[in-house]
């Protein structure tokens, strides 16, 4: 099933047929015209559609309005600022937000309801509304505007986050998924802690789109973490136009099993992502939890060790303090059983049944020096696994985050 599934060439979220994009600069970042802070995502068709969005409390207005629009599962384009988050603002945070949706209808022809809104960027700033109204009438949606979009959404990312996948639906029939992701700080796996807006071309009834959504999320963006805090703005929203001709793909269908494989699969990727540019990060850290009791304690054990901070921070310093995870692994809940525990860094053997295993020290820490790091631990009380991402805590990230907005 997984090799039908092959990565796009160049893939963004305008692989899949009928979406176009595109993305602006207008003023909303106050960064300079190479910024981009003003994307558009278009289907030529009326899609179904689904999301997952955030559970903080302090939740922003263009949720609130996605949350209405979505009601019918259903939407045909995505509006987009970045730079502010238009949240803490009070009335006239929704207001805004109901007039960006407005402003991208009208441009795309195409009713305000069928257009999904969001924003990211600084709290407790209101939307300059003239520079949107204006960025909307610049802006051009196409074919090869994905990486645009992907720019437009971005703000303190070094780099675009894109992917497409191309995968058979199940009764000989091609169909994409492709994607974009923001993210860099202020991320914490309680959904999803980023934008991403995904398509496909594929036919998949709403129920199962939704579904099959929540479940790569839960997978994926719910299994990363920078700095533990959750943003007011989390979004992560799926478009299905049809147009590729399949047969509607349903959980009964052939082809739905390998679509939520495909699904996952670019979820995974941009999650990673997120997680190796957070912000003044030097590496991908993967926590991998292995024969836990169960999936829910497997995955609360391996997010709460990408949260220690003594853990990212031995990792920035080539430090193979095993201790730590231990101590880590210790306070997350799941069960254990000290004496059958394995642990491993970067696939060399530290604990064997919970006795240190002889090691070169120097040879650890060299081989920690490098991006992508490998933390694996064997509960050995179950058959559970789950994985998680991080990055490792640098000097770069307090100075950042000290002069964020000043």
């Amino acid at each position: 099933m997984e090799d039908s599934i092959k990565r796009v060439e160049g893939g963004t979220v305008t692989s899949a047929k009928g979406f176009r994009a595109g993305g602006v600069y207008c003023g909303v970042k106050p960064y300079g015209a190479d910024k981009l802070d003003l994307g558009l995502l278009y289907s030529e068709v009326r899609t179904t559609a689904g999301a997952v969005f955030t559970k903080n409390k302090v939740t922003a207005p263009a949720i609130l309005v996605d949350r209405d629009y979505l009601k019918d599962r259903h939407a045909q384009a995505v509006v987009v600022n970045s730079g502010i988050a238009n949240v803490a603002v009070g009335e006239q945070g929704r207001v805004d937000a109901v007039e960006m949706s407005k402003l991208a209808g009208n441009k795309l022809g195409i009713t305000t309801e069928d257009v999904l809104v969001a924003s990211t960027g600084v709290i407790g700033v209101e939307l300059p509304m003239a520079r949107i109204r204006t960025g909307m009438e610049d802006i051009e949606v196409r074919e090869d505007g994905g990486t645009l979009m992907a720019r437009a959404i971005m703000t303190t990312d070094t780099h675009p986050k894109e992917i497409a996948v191309s995968f058979d639906a199940g009764d000989g029939t091609h169909a994409v998924v492709g994607g974009i992701a923001k993210g860099a700080g202020m991320v914490h796996p309680d959904m999803a802690t980023m934008l991403s807006f995904i398509t496909t071309d594929a036919t998949v009834e709403s129920a199962f789109l939704q579904t099959a959504l929540e479940e790569a999320v839960d997978k994926s963006f719910n299994m990363i973490s920078i700095d533990g805090d959750t943003s007011t703005s989390d979004t992560v929203a799926i478009l299905a136009n049809g147009m590729a001709g399949n047969e509607p793909i349903t959980a009964e269908h052939p082809g739905g099993a390998i679509f939520c494989d495909a699904l996952t699969r670019v979820c995974i990727f941009l999650a990673k992502q997120i997680a190796r540019d957070g912000e003044g990060a030097t590496k991908l850290i993967e926590i991998v939890i292995e024969k836990a009791r169960t999936l829910e304690e497997a995955r609360k054990a391996a997010r709460i060790i990408s949260t220690s901070m003594l853990v990212k921070s031995a990792i920035h310093g080539n430090d193979p303090n095993w201790g730590r995870l231990m101590a880590a692994l210790g306070r997350t809940g799941a069960y254990i059983e000290e004496s059958k525990t394995d642990l491993f860094i970067n696939d060399i053997f530290m604990l064997n049944n919970g006795t240190p295993v002889p090691y070169y020290e120097d040879a650890v820490s060299r081989s920690l020096d490098q991006e992508d790091v490998s933390i694996k631990l064997v509960l050995n009380v179950g058959e559970a696994s789950a994985t998680a991402w991080t990055c490792d805590l640098s000097e770069e990230y307090v100075t950042f985050n000290s002069e964020y907005t000043t």
